[in-house]
């Protein structure tokens, strides 16, 4: 059966038993429907005095285009440990309507590892990345409003963009303000997709409503005529951007197949965002469980290392044990072999691309300092001399190994799984950043993509460099940095797979997100507004004749 078939042939329980189950008063929750809920944020006072879980962070090596199960087997490890009697909580990202209707797909894990309601997951939801969009927009209007009026605050250079939670490269580059009314101002703008905003970046790492006001302030919106920034808070535009924002801050609620309870929120892209559920939804599933499993977007190199560089840093987080997914048809395209023989053993191919695979597991285990298991998500034609020689790669270098079923067999299929991240959980995390704070910003940048991509060096434009000095001067060289690039490669080449020779890391573009507290370098041939593929997913996705959604997988 389709993902979406199974989906619809399980019956769920009602979103007011999930709650029940985490012992969360019906004053603090407010249901959409019978299998959606929202978790008021202040809720989070009650708990504040409870000890937390284990934190349990899945990542994966470097995706291919047939995507690897990263979401199935955290869905399947909640799922098995909850079957262990370890009360496991999800927490996951909301899935952007770009990708549903792009190439990749939805993000609500697959076959008998899903969350539910999907449909409804995979599309509106409950509305939060719409409110997002809404919030960055309304702040976009109110600065060509300010120009319209005669521009009082002097603005002479404008960085904010406007954005849409769709994949429409025509949007990256457009011209405002051609109206032709008397005090219009025409001017390039250009669109973002919404999951890379700096809305979306600050929904996620606020702690709560005050700092997500005083973060929406803090956005710099441009540059006056004196080249000093200007904020959102010059405009008085925070205020209405926290109403815009206040029923979609506190975390949604749903369940798995098995009915485990998943806190699913916010949803910024890796490969050009920070990749990571919000800090508020995390610390409320490690209040409520005693394992919370969350994901990471993306490749180690993008989500991992932003998860613990930039999210853990911020929310003062550890995990106490690591997944990293693979599957053998994705080391074998990383060695060499072509997608359309993918199915066919290719123990050569599968050498080389193990290789991806120990770079990942090497940053993690002997670079970050945390308890690492490798997650096979398996597939029927994957071959015992496959599987043998993987296992033998992984036995050499002392890391462990389980082959997951979940996508056919539910948390059944992760057991073994589930016990090995339980015994690794009990071992000591010692987080070590790759990078400290007062570091220069090009010695972050050169940080990162030394020590995990394993570049030899960085390039920087001169635009790039010129802005660095610009953050530096204002005093704002302190932030993480967040580098976007290619999820496909350790380096920004999305074609160079096994890295054998040198490279370099490209960063053509420095942004400052202040209010995020974030700077953004991007690296190679990135776009924050990504576009559709020749044949997208929304040629197939469509109503039957009993108005049930079809192609959404």
């Amino acid at each position: 059966m389709k993902d979406i078939e199974i989906a619809r042939s399980v019956v769920p329980k009602k979103i007011s038993e999930i709650t029940d189950y985490l012992n969360i008063p019906e004053e603090f929750v407010e249901q959409y429907g019978k299998y959606k809920a929202k978790i008021a944020n202040k809720y989070m006072n009650e708990l504040k005095n409870k000890e937390d879980g284990k934190l349990i962070l899945v990542t994966s090596i470097n995706p291919t285009p047939l995507g690897e199960g990263k979401t199935t087997i955290s869905i399947g490890l909640a799922d098995a440990l909850n079957r262990l009697d370890k009360k496991a909580v999800l927490a996951l990202r909301e899935p952007s309507l770009g990708p549903v209707f792009g190439i990749k797909g939805g993000a609500t894990g697959g076959g008998y590892a899903q969350v539910i309601p999907m449909e409804d997951i995979n599309l509106h939801f409950t509305g939060d990345i719409h409110a997002i969009t809404s919030a960055n927009n309304l702040l976009a209007a109110m600065i060509d409003n300010h120009l319209y009026f005669g521009n009082k605050l002097r603005l002479k250079k404008i960085i904010w963009k406007r954005c849409l939670d769709l994949n429409d490269r025509c949007l990256r580059k457009v011209q405002v303000g051609l109206s032709n009314e008397k005090r219009a101002v025409p001017r390039e703008d250009g669109f973002d997709i919404s999951v890379a905003s700096e809305i979306m970046a600050i929904f996620c790492l606020a702690s709560d409503l005050e700092d997500l006001k005083r973060r929406l302030g803090n956005i710099i919106i441009g540059y006056n005529e004196d080249d000093k920034p200007v904020f959102a808070k010059d405009l008085k535009a925070e205020g209405a951007m926290t109403v815009l924002l206040k029923d979609a801050f506190n975390p949604n609620i749903v369940q798995t197949l098995e009915g485990t309870p998943a806190i699913i929120h916010g949803g910024p892209f890796a490969n050009i965002a920070h990749g990571c559920n919000s800090i508020v939804a995390t610390r409320m599933a490690l209040k409520l469980g005693k394992y919370t499993v969350t994901e990471a977007g993306f490749g180690a190199d993008l989500g991992a290392e932003k998860f613990l560089d930039i999210k853990c840093r911020c929310a003062g987080l550890k995990p106490d044990a690591v997944v990293c997914v693979a599957t053998i048809k994705a080391l074998k395209y990383h060695g060499g072999q072509a997608i359309d023989d993918i199915q066919n053993e290719n123990l050569e191919c599968l050498e080389n691309g193990i290789e991806n695979l120990l770079t990942h597991v090497e940053n993690l285990k002997n670079k970050y300092k945390l308890p690492v298991v490798v997650g096979i998500n398996r597939y029927l034609q994957d071959t015992d001399s496959e599987i043998s020689l993987l296992e033998e790669r992984l036995k050499e270098k002392g890391v462990e190994i389980s082959l997951v079923e979940a996508w056919e067999k539910g948390g059944e299929g992760a057991i073994d799984l589930a016990e090995k991240v339980v015994n690794l959980a009990e071992t000591k995390s010692n987080l070590e950043f790759m990078y400290s704070l007062n570091e220069s910003v090009e010695e972050k940048i050169k940080a990162v993509a030394k020590k995990v991509y394993g570049a030899q060096d960085v390039e920087f434009s001169e635009e790039a460099k010129q802005e660095i000095e610009r953050i530096e001067n204002l005093g704002y060289g302190n932030y993480p940095v967040c580098i976007a690039k290619t999820q496909y490669s350790l380096s920004d080449n999305p074609k160079n797979l096994q890295c054998k020779e040198p490279f370099n890391i490209h960063v053509r573009e420095i942004i400052l997100k202040n209010g995020a507290e974030l700077i953004v370098a991007i690296a190679g041939n990135i776009f924050t507004m990504p576009g559709l593929p020749e044949v997208p997913s929304a040629e197939k996705i469509d109503l039957d004749d009993f108005e049930n959604i079809v192609g959404l997988f």
